[in-house]
């Protein structure tokens, strides 16, 4: 049972690699898989979330199998 965690864009840059993979042990929220794979460093705020490619929020519970992605909010003009 893994989930697939995917990093975008400054998040990539930040934590030195575009992504991971984690066993998912029980029950577990977005958000917790954040702080299961960087427990010293709080989600950065405005941080915007996707579970298989939909947007979500960071209560949403992931499943075995799901992609988590975690990318700032994008700007342009």
């Amino acid at each position: 049972m893994t989930i697939h965690i995917k990093y975008f864009a400054s998040l990539r840059d930040r934590l030195g690699r575009a992504e991971d993979r984690l066993p998912l042990v029980g029950e577990m929220t977005a958000a917790e898989v954040w702080a299961t794979l960087w427990p010293e460093m709080p989600l950065p705020p405005n941080t915007l979330i996707a579970v298989n490619m939909d947007y979500a929020q960071p209560a949403q519970p992931v499943n075995d199998g799901d992609e988590v992605a975690f990318f700032p909010p994008v700007t342009g003009g």
